[in-house]
């Protein structure tokens, strides 16, 4: 991989003549939206006045520089086909309980049961006053809208209908797997998660499968001392949307996140992730692995990552890794903030892309923001070609060109995989890549 500097250009969006104004905007885009009542009614008020207060992301706001807010500004979406599933979903041969969502709403029939040990399992939509998530929901959303506004998450809290709340007490046998299903060829999906993990408990979600023709989902974490929660979610290959996620994660000490993306394909996807390291010794890695083909349709793909660390001994990693092709486009912005008397801070950021042709490109805005002196912080972000030399030495050992390419990809690749802690769900991972890489040697 070779050193060459990331390119840093900027894709402004142009002006179209009689565009709405914003405020006319903004109340189209929640015209459009059937507000829930019911529980949990205070935080959806103030998220909504916490939205209409920002109002939508423009091309000139700092956090939207590189990817147009438009196709998430709209009102509706724009309708896609709904294909049939191309090949069997990931983890499918996996013991675990499944949960499945159709355009964003639970589907109670097609679904496990929701009984698991160590493990409590509700939903959104049939939560009741009193809920055990009602000191939780929206409030990890509200307190990472600072020092970065982060509105379509507000938007969420405020007009999400369903979602799973998952309180986790002990050490559950098998992981819990949330499988999307897209039903209406418009469907504006969106939902919101709240995970609660006690102290000492352990649990691994698992995320798969395909959503709506827009879609925007959040997840809340909120981590006891000593808990440990493994993140696993896979973005379908068959999956040409406009997507986004945000996963906000409160870690107290001596806990453990976990969190890993695999992003094939898609249309206009943008995943957020906002973790503050509130405790002593906390662990916080966020990943991902990503491919983009344009000629399979308009790719564009950002990753916005924002880490705090806020105690001592705080250990961080980002690990990003994107393979682009036929004019995709990858974006990466990442932060380490570390705060005063955070002191024996690890704090690691690396973001690279594999560039496979010359119209393809990576933008990529790393920073650290460090008020203590006693820490250890670094960032690096690189972009380059497929290496000439690695090439011509498996060719010359009689590997053919294409399976040469395959397996390059897939060594680029291994950094961001090996943060998948589960060796098992890592191997499942790379052999689903190794399959379509094989199918689609182009890439």
């Amino acid at each position: 991989m070779s050193d060459t500097a990331v390119k840093t250009k900027v894709q402004q969006t142009p002006q179209v003549s009689g565009a709405p104004k914003p405020a006319d905007a903004l109340d189209a885009r929640l015209a459009a939206l059937d507000l829930p009542q019911g529980a949990f009614a205070p935080a959806r008020a103030e998220a909504l006045a916490r939205f209409r207060d920002m109002g939508l992301p423009g091309p000139r706001d700092e956090y939207w520089r590189y990817t147009d807010p438009r196709p998430f500004n709209a009102p509706e979406p724009s309708p896609l086909t709904v294909e049939a599933a191309l090949e069997s979903p990931l983890f499918a041969e996996r013991d675990k309980l499944t949960i499945v969502f159709v355009d964003g709403r639970f589907d109670a029939a097609s679904s496990d049961d929701l009984t698991l040990e160590g493990v409590e399992i509700d939903t959104l939509a049939q939560a009741g006053d009193g809920h055990w998530a009602a000191d939780l929901f929206g409030r990890l959303e509200a307190a990472g809208q600072k020092p970065v506004e982060r509105p379509f998450a507000a938007l969420n809290t405020a007009a999400a209908h369903d979602g799973l709340l998952i309180r986790v007490t002990g050490k559950p046998s098998k992981p819990v797997h949330v499988l999307h299903r897209r039903r209406a060829a418009d469907a504006d999906a969106m939902w919101h998660h709240v995970v609660r993990v006690e102290s000492g408990a352990e649990l691994t979600l698992l995320e798969s499968g395909m959503v709506g023709a827009r879609s925007n989902g959040v997840v809340e974490v909120d981590l006891a001392p000593g808990a440990k929660l493994h993140h696993v979610a896979a973005k379908r290959a068959v999956d040409p949307r406009v997507g986004l996620s945000h996963v906000f994660a409160h870690v107290a000490e001596g806990a453990a996140l976990k969190s890993f993306t695999l992003a094939v394909n898609g249309q206009h996807m943008r995943n957020e992730a906002v973790i503050d390291m509130a405790g002593d010794d906390a662990v916080a890695h966020v990943a991902a692995a990503v491919l983009g083909d344009g000629d399979v349709g308009p790719f564009h793909h950002d990753d916005t990552v924002f880490i705090t660390h806020g105690a001592e001994r705080g250990e961080s990693r980002q690990v990003f890794k994107k393979v682009l092709k036929n004019g995709a486009t990858g974006v990466f912005q990442g932060k380490i903030l570390v705060k005063p008397g955070a002191q024996k801070t690890d704090g690691y950021q690396i973001s690279q892309a594999l560039l496979l042709d010359e119209a393809s490109q990576f933008l990529a805005k790393p920073e650290l923001e460090i008020y203590a002196d006693d820490v250890k912080c670094s960032h690096g972000s690189t972009t380059g070609a497929i290496d000439e030399d690695a090439l011509f030495y498996l060719r010359s050992r009689g590997v053919p060109r294409e399976r040469a390419i395959v397996f390059l990809v897939l060594s680029f690749l291994a950094d961001a995989l090996e943060e998948v802690e589960d060796e098992s769900l890592r191997d499942e991972i790379n052999e689903r890549l190794d399959a379509w890489l094989t199918t689609r040697p182009q890439i």
